[in-house]
């Protein structure tokens, strides 16, 4: 279950204990821990309520609750979290899960008709694809159908199906939409894309949470998976590789000025990721340098070719838009001044969401 602070958000399982887990705790270890796919498989079942906490442009409590986890054992009303995400394997077509599943979107509705209620149908990876799009199909319809035989009331509840798996970006991509619906200036953050867009000749800019790489918003035009996945992609690539970097002056934990001055921009890029000089500070969770103001890569050498462009615009945020490269080589002033502005938005909405946070 996930709150942001007062938002919660819990994770409960629906899965019985004697079958296989459905998968949450792994889904908040690859997100927000970085833990690779393939290590999931060690992780321990959960037996016991465990909170985590995530602080991005809001902060989040994630509570991960086990599988045998009832509304009367939870602890607290299940009205004080924001949104509940219910994870249940594609493979669970049992009564069980199902009725799990329903017994808490009831309990839900009626203390919070507004609570965020999310299903991840996980582990899609295990089927092929007509088995895993049949199977998904089933679960809905089953929800659906028992939502209904108890009053045509839960007929309005707002449910969202999600199907995830740990071993791509479907996972990041629901978690993504999941956190949309708990951003309180979202439609500013959204505003500021498109300015950006319209005035950098972009067709598509994300801005990203750098460590767990949720988009916290993006541009008016249609998400593409192909392009989110290779956004993905490329920030796990800085990831990796950006603390290999370092500032040749200063403190290399300093963050460069807002505006920065005309010897920093960047030559054009080829198929290589290039860094600036510049440096960061470290995001909240980790105690190294990962990243720098900019960098980009070209997607497309050929004409009219396609440059994918990264800017820091926070120490946890950064900006990545798509652009012609002809406009990334011949006008990188423009973009850079507009940049600079967007950062500025961006920053100064961060600053009163905390302030009203603190009272200050």
């Amino acid at each position: 279950m996930v709150n942001a602070h007062p938002s919660y958000a819990a994770m409960s399982s629906n899965t019985p204990a004697a079958q296989q887990p459905a998968g949450k705790t792994s889904i908040q270890q690859v997100v927000f821990n970085q833990l690779p796919p393939k290590q999931t498989f060690y992780l321990e079942t959960t037996t016991r309520i465990v909170k985590h906490a995530y602080d991005s442009i809001i902060p989040l409590e994630i509570w991960d609750c086990p599988g045998n986890i009832t509304v009367e054992t939870l602890g607290v009303p299940i009205s004080q979290f924001a949104t509940m995400i219910f994870v249940i394997d594609i493979r669970d077509l049992y009564n069980q899960p199902i009725s799990k599943l329903v017994e808490f979107i009831v309990a839900a509705y009626e203390q919070n008709p507004n609570m965020g209620l999310e299903v991840f149908v996980h582990k899609a990876e295990k089927l092929q694809e007509d088995d895993k799009i049949e199977n998904f199909r089933q679960i809905h319809e089953r929800v659906s159908d028992r939502l209904l035989d108890i009053s045509s009331e839960y007929e309005q509840v707002q449910l969202n199906f999600h199907l995830t798996s740990v071993y791509d970006h479907s996972l990041h991509e629901a978690f993504s939409k999941v956190l949309h619906k708990l951003i309180e200036p979202l439609p500013y953050l959204e505003d500021l894309l498109n300015v950006f867009c319209a005035n950098s000749q972009s067709p598509k800019a994300f801005l990203f949470d750098t460590t767990s790489r949720l988009y916290i918003a993006t541009d008016a035009s249609p998400v593409d998976s192909a392009t989110f996945n290779l956004c993905c992609d490329y920030l796990q690539m800085l990831n990796s590789f950006g603390s290999l970097y370092k500032s040749a002056s200063g403190d290399a934990r300093q963050l460069p000025p807002t505006r920065p001055p005309p010897s920093s921009s960047l030559s054009p890029t080829s198929s290589d990721s290039i860094p600036s000089t510049g440096t960061i500070s470290p995001s909240a969770s980790t105690a190294r340098d990962l990243f720098y103001p900019s960098a980009s890569t070209s997607l497309h050498p050929s004409t009219p070719g396609t440059t994918l462009s990264y800017h820091l615009i926070t120490p946890q945020l950064a900006l990545l838009a798509l652009l012609p490269t002809s406009v990334y080589e011949g006008r990188r002033g423009l973009l850079e001044y507009n940049v600079v502005f967007f950062r500025e938005g961006v920053q100064e909405i961060c600053q009163v969401e905390k302030e009203a946070r603190t009272g200050g």
